[in-house]
């Protein structure tokens, strides 16, 4: 295999759209608690929100030469999930690279590994999720793949699966698997809000969703 794809399938932009509107928690629960990133890769600042298309991108510790091949690569709606080995002792994302990726259309970096130029980045609202934050500078000598199956944050991700993020962190769903997740989802969304409206009508989660038998079954005493 080549250390380098530069073409991949890719969900359609329709359907990227419908999954913007998802809450990362609700895809999770939906495919089966499956797919959310370590909690450890978190967004950049609250109010974070990124949904599209997988690039995947391997980089050594330190080394970011291959993220600015992986920019040059990119199409609209791709976000970049790079592996880092996880090494946050150096900031592989910054402010130049984020300006290049705006204007490719990438909606947003996923890292195990450091990033800095934060509040710069911040005022171009580019979504950073990273492991860590380092002002270390970078080589580029190093290679590494792009557009090859990764693991980052315990999941394996493949180029063109579904990634989506919000302040509670990321999830990246199989591209082969994303219309049964999205029926899911939206399914479980409904559901919720029926359980909500019969919670402000006065009724119980212990009794609305089961939970009394449960408790029940625990033993406890109660005065």
């Amino acid at each position: 295999m080549k250390d380098v794809i530069r073409n991949h399938p890719r969900p359609s932009a329709e359907l990227l759209e419908r999954f913007s509107d998802q809450q990362p928690a609700t895809l999770h629960e939906s495919m089966g608690k499956r797919g959310a990133l370590a909690n450890d890769i978190r967004p950049a600042w609250f109010g974070t929100c990124v949904c599209g298309s997988a690039l995947t991108v391997h980089c050594r510790p330190g080394d970011n030469i291959m993220l600015h091949k992986a920019v040059s690569l990119a199409q609209p709606g791709d976000v970049l999930v790079v592996s880092a080995d996880g090494f946050t002792e150096a900031g592989m994302w910054g402010e130049i690279i984020t300006v290049a990726a705006i204007e490719k259309g990438i909606r947003g970096i996923v890292t195990d590994g450091g990033v800095r130029d934060t509040m710069p980045i911040y005022k171009l609202g580019f979504p950073m999720y990273a492991r860590g934050f380092s002002m270390k500078g970078t080589t580029k000598a190093t290679g590494g793949t792009i557009n090859q199956p990764i693991v980052i944050g315990g999941v394996q991700v493949k180029p063109g699966d579904i990634v989506v993020g919000d302040n509670d962190g990321v999830v990246v769903m199989p591209l082969e698997e994303a219309e049964t997740i999205l029926a899911a989802a939206i399914a479980r969304e409904q559901n919720e809000a029926s359980v909500m409206d019969r919670i402000r009508a006065g009724e119980s989660t212990m009794d609305i969703l089961g939970f009394q038998a449960t408790y029940d079954r625990l033993g406890l005493s109660e005065d």
